[in-house]
């Protein structure tokens, strides 16, 4: 195999010592500036190295082709959404790589081959207008959702630019509501006012490049003439603050702003005539929903004035009326509290009912929650298959119908339509097979971290594999955020790596949320060398079942996990024969000072104010644990020229530094894509056949001719 080499690149980039000079302690801060002609130029030459290296291989051009056909696949579930009387979906292939905003009656969606109507192209609306728009999102005004905040991304970033469009015309609304681009928080107060955080004026963000002032903007009105209705601090962490609206079945409303502090904690406040006033609840508390005048709220952690019950992860009740009167002293109740190997996945609700998702030992169970009278619930789980990932998939707030899919490894992803007054539930959509799957089998193993703690991990493999460490083996997990991974069916797993005879680990490690709150908080700031341990430990665990061996095991995160995934690099190279490194973050002492890094303080810590962060992220920085002569596999490090999130500087300064040590490596930068594998199907498809034949080359024998 070809590989990268010092000699190779210093005769097309800048040479290393031109670059040191520039500042001894990071020598690689040119590369920060996104988009100058000297970063390009250093990225345009990895690039060509490495696609040319990868498609060239014989396998490329079938793992392209298969990736982009599963992609693009028509037989797909058409993800609903109850919207404006009817069925709405945003769809992609081969013929729109963009996508579509089209629309279909329920009735018509129940059939084999619903007859769509076309509501918005993205890919006409981007040529006629000469831009890379990519549909972020749409928010559409209750009950009528007749009008809609549509909200498009030039080329995928995070920022937006929201136009309103009406349904019933089919059109934007001429003189409508118009943001230029800017990270924006939006919600619909009423037909003629929006609550909008964004960038009032230049400079009026937090550090992390989000804003802080949210107004109220009428209609036909300019943005300079908006009325201030709540106004953070400069110096507020998290993601900016957020205004939102919720209403119930039967009209009423409640709208607020929360205030982020940091990553996860923020404050809540109701939004009065008399302005905005503190709601007393939890720092780690979300309102979630409005049923029958009963304000549901999301517990990520215990509310000991409420009582002893509310303990982290439960979900708790507010009377509207007390909250609006008296937000300084509401009175809470306990709607649902997890058992000790269960957490919270969601909450939703239709016109009447209540709808909670939860995770028990990591599988998915649904459940309908109806107000009594004078106050409590009845509950009652819906007839569901077992041993799947469980969500609800839409909700109609007109009716009480809503969709909830189901999906695993080696079950294809299914949706029904239930009625949640009385539980019926009726199949509408189920993909055919992308896959073979008749020879694997899915087991859920437990691995022993460092401190003892029992690591559950799922491992997809064929029934019939040898148990001597030859099976090729990938293996994911995130281990941040309180974000759970589930079973989940993935075609293009399936078919690109299961049928060809590897094996599939998904490792339930500390971080995520699989088993609540204290299942995340175990690994929080200067914590988080636990969650590095216990991936290793299922590593470890894989290799004394002699499932596979340190040559044969590859692994692959993103985002966060591309964190995870530099740590284990740096830390654990003996254990790896591949690694995949994703939109990654591996500079954790300058994270606050790229992109939106300081939005995530709370999670890793604040290097700058906090002497022990800065020692804890001084040894476990991917960036700055780059050690030479060390015997490292060699990684493949993807990311993207438009991710404003994460940001492409931590990938590129990662492999000028290995390339600085004469360490093997290959890189690839997608020029559009945001914070993701691509802007349409063709660049995710062939991201993922780059990163397959990667994995392939590593991991498995060649090709046969």
């Amino acid at each position: 195999m070809h590989i990268l080499t010092l000699a190779l690149l210093t005769s097309i980039a800048m040479p290393v010592a031109a670059a040191a000079a520039q500042t001894p302690e990071d020598p690689y801060l040119w590369l920060e500036d996104v988009s100058s002609p000297r970063a390009m130029e250093w990225v345009n030459a990895r690039n060509a190295y490495s696609t040319k290296l990868l498609e060239a291989d014989a396998r490329y051009a079938t793992l392209y082709e298969e990736a982009l056909t599963i992609a693009s696949a028509k037989d797909r579930i058409p993800g609903p959404s109850f919207t404006h009387g009817e069925i709405y979906n945003f769809w992609q292939d081969a013929q729109h790589l963009r996508g579509i905003w089209r629309k279909t009656s329920l009735a018509d969606y129940k059939t084999a081959e619903p007859k769509w109507a076309t509501v918005l192209d993205i890919d006409a609306l981007g040529k006629a207008e000469g831009k890379s728009w990519v549909l972020k999102g749409t928010q559409c005004l209750r009950p009528e959702e007749r009008l809609c905040l549509v909200s498009l991304s030039d080329g995928g970033e995070d920022a937006v630019e929201v136009r309103e469009f009406d349904l019933a015309t089919g059109q934007f609304v001429t003189g409508g509501f118009h943001l230029p681009r800017g990270k924006h928080r939006i919600a619909w107060e009423d037909k003629d006012h929006l609550l909008v955080a964004t960038d009032w004026n230049p400079g009026e963000l937090t550090q992390s490049g989000y804003p802080y002032i949210v107004k109220r903007l009428a209609r036909g009105q300019a943005m300079t003439a908006a009325v201030e209705v709540y106004r953070g601090a400069q110096t507020d962490g998290g993601y900016g603050v957020s205004p939102g609206v919720l209403r119930d079945g039967q009209g009423r409303m409640l709208a607020y702003v929360e205030r982020p502090l940091d990553t996860f904690h923020q404050q809540t406040f109701i939004i009065t005539p008399a302005g905005a006033k503190r709601l007393a609840i939890p720092e780690k508390a979300n309102l979630e929903e409005l049923i029958d005048g009963r304000v549901i709220v999301r517990l990520n952690e215990a509310w000991p004035s409420a009582g002893a019950a509310f303990t982290a992860g439960s979900v708790a009740e507010m009377a509207l009326a007390q909250v609006k009167a008296a937000p300084d002293s509401p009175k809470a109740k306990l709607v649902w509290a997890p058992g000790l190997r269960d957490s919270l996945s969601g909450i939703s609700s239709t016109r009447d009912k209540l709808l909670i998702s939860t995770l028990s030992n990591v599988q998915g169970r649904a459940y309908v929650y109806t107000a009594k009278p004078g106050g409590g619930w009845t509950s009652a789980r819906l007839k569901l298959p077992d041993n799947l990932t469980v969500g609800f998939a839409a909700t109609d707030d007109a009716s009480n119908r809503a969709f909830v899919g189901t999906s695993g490894f080696l079950t294809p992803s299914t949706l029904y339509l239930t009625d949640t007054a009385t539980g019926a539930l009726e199949q509408v959509k189920a993909i055919a097979p992308k896959f073979d799957a008749s020879q694997d089998v899915v087991e859920q193993l437990e691995a022993t971290s460092s401190d003892g703690t029992k690591i559950p991990y799922f491992v997809v493999h064929r029934k019939d594999i040898a148990y001597d460490g030859t099976t090729p083996t990938l293996m994911t997990a995130y281990g941040g955020f309180q974000v759970s991974q589930t079973p989940n069916y993935s075609g293009t797993m399936g078919k690109l790596w299961l049928e060809r005879g590897g094996a599939y680990v998904l490792a339930n490690i500390r971080g995520g949320g699989e088993f609540g709150p204290a299942w995340h908080e175990a690994g929080l700031g200067t914590k988080r060398q636990i969650i590095y341990d216990d991936f290793a430990a299922v590593a470890k665990d894989l290799m004394a079942r002699k499932i596979t061996s340190p040559k044969k095991l590859g692994i692959q995160g993103g985002s966060n996990g591309g964190l995870l995934m530099g740590v284990e690099f740096t830390q654990h190279p003996e254990l790896w024969g591949a690694v995949v490194i994703q939109v990654p973050l591996l500079d954790m002492i300058r994270i606050s000072k790229i992109a939106a890094g300081a939005s995530w303080q709370g999670e890793y810590g604040d290097v700058n104010a906090d002497p022990k962060v800065m020692a804890f992220w001084q040894k476990l920085s991917p960036y700055h644990n780059l050690k030479p002569g060390v015997a490292y596999p060699e990684p493949f490090i993807f990311t993207t020229t438009k991710d404003d999130r994460v940001g492409p500087q931590h990938a590129r300064k990662f492999a000028a530094r290995m390339e600085e040590m004469g360490l093997h490596f290959l890189y690839y930068e997608n020029t559009e894509g945001g914070h993701g594998a691509g802007a349409d199907l063709k660049q995710a498809a062939r991201t993922t056949a780059l990163t397959m034949t990667y994995l392939q080359r590593k991991l498995m024998s060649e090709p046969k001719p």
